[in-house]
């Protein structure tokens, strides 16, 4: 039999399973198999599968207007910027498809204020093990071992400096530096957060030096740690934050926001053939106004803790090495690389499978979907539990 994926260009390693429907925390395969969904595209269904605030909002969005072109205004762009503006507390937003392409358009903004404001500086500062995106720019941006390698020559401007070392990052500035660039919870390196006192004195540095701090909430933001930001974890107030995956809650959707001093493009320095298009901006807009609601983000800190506990007594069980997160974004460290094993394992208990992550060879990942239900934890503690007695951990 020819292979399932053999007129697809080979990206990763999938199972061969072919999902056919998903409902909440629910996915269903073509065999007609249930899995309970801890991964949720990687944070990025944040109300769950095919959820009805999102289906209303495209079916009514749908049959009025999908795009004018980014040339002209329509009335889901202006809201939804007006939404994110009042609740980031930064005023100018530029709606994009890809956290990629909004991390991108946050160092274009930092490096045109740069050669206005700055004599020209353009490096920007991010850290050891980050991950910002695949363009060549962004993968040059990101720590992650190995990816300086892939497709030289590589873009250059990104020194690197040590999560939660300010020293580190007071080594790596220099005359052409224009600003920092972070992630709150570094997901793909095993979702290592950063310290408040470190992000503080970060912030502190920045303003001392006239830096800008990129906040990068890709994973983190609309929700996932629990406040509508993870920047509010911490007291702060970036200059420039980014946003992608649970914005849109299922759809291609970003956001790049800045203080208004740093709103600094002209006419054409930016742009998109898809930016602020109608039928995804009416999609985030819908989401934003479920998932920020204050009674809402009580909930998934209710579950966050909920899921804490609960791997917290896995390791106590299993001897295991530890639990950590922020929100409902957390991981499991294993005392040996069997992750993957476990993953495999969790898949492929019946009747009901298991969908997790590992990031990392002794690291498992927890991304549910924001609204699942304390049944739904419990039931995915006692797969994540027999999982990790099949794969003998």
């Amino acid at each position: 039999m020819p292979a399932i994926d053999q007129h697809l260009i080979t990206i990763t390693q999938r199972p061969d399973i072919v999902f056919a429907s998903g409902h909440g925390s629910w996915l269903t395969d073509e065999g007609g198999k249930r899995y309970l969904d801890l991964m949720q595209g990687w944070a990025v269904n944040a109300l769950g599968h095919s959820p009805a605030v999102i289906t209303d909002a495209l079916l009514r969005q749908s049959q009025q207007l999908l795009t004018p072109s980014p040339a002209y205004f329509n009335r889901p762009m202006l809201q939804l910027a007006q939404q994110l503006a009042s609740l980031c507390g930064l005023e100018r937003v530029f709606l994009a498809s890809s956290g990629a392409e909004a991390n991108e358009g946050a160092v274009k903004l930092a490096r045109r204020w740069g050669s206005r404001h700055r004599g020209g500086a353009h490096e920007v500062i991010s850290f050891a093990d980050a991950f910002h995106g695949r363009t060549l720019a962004m993968m040059s941006a990101s720590g992650k071992p190995g990816w300086d390698r892939l497709y030289p020559p590589m873009p250059g401007g990104f020194a690197k400096a040590r999560l939660n070392d300010l020293d580190s990052v007071r080594r790596a500035i220099g005359p052409q530096t224009v600003a920092v660039m972070l992630e709150l919870v570094q997901g793909e390196a095993g979702v290592v957060v950063a310290e408040p006192d470190f992000v503080r004195a970060l912030r502190a540095l920045t303003e001392e030096l006239g830096l800008l701090l990129i906040v990068d909430e890709v994973q983190t933001g609309v929700g996932r740690c629990g406040h509508a930001f993870a920047f509010e974890h911490y007291g702060i107030r970036p200059d420039i934050v980014t946003l992608a995956k649970g914005l849109g809650g299922g759809v291609p959707l970003a956001a790049l926001l800045c203080q208004e001093r740093f709103n600094c493009f002209e006419p054409g320095d930016q742009g998109g053939t898809f930016c602020g298009n109608a039928l995804m901006a009416a999609v985030g807009l819908a989401v934003v106004n479920e998932v920020c609601r204050e009674d809402f983000l009580a909930q998934v800190n209710a579950r966050a803790a909920q899921l804490s506990v609960g791997l917290q007594a896995v390791v106590q069980d299993y001897g295991l090495v530890g639990e950590r997160g922020l929100g409902l974004l957390r991981a499991l460290e294993l005392p040996s690389p069997t992750a993957p094993a476990v993953v495999a394992a969790a898949q492929a208990l019946a009747p009901t499978g298991l969908l997790l992550n590992a990031p990392r060879p002794h690291l498992l990942r927890f991304m549910p979907a924001l609204n699942v239900s304390a049944g739904e934890i419990d039931e995915g503690l006692m797969l994540l539990r027999r999982a990790l007695s099949d794969a003998r951990v």
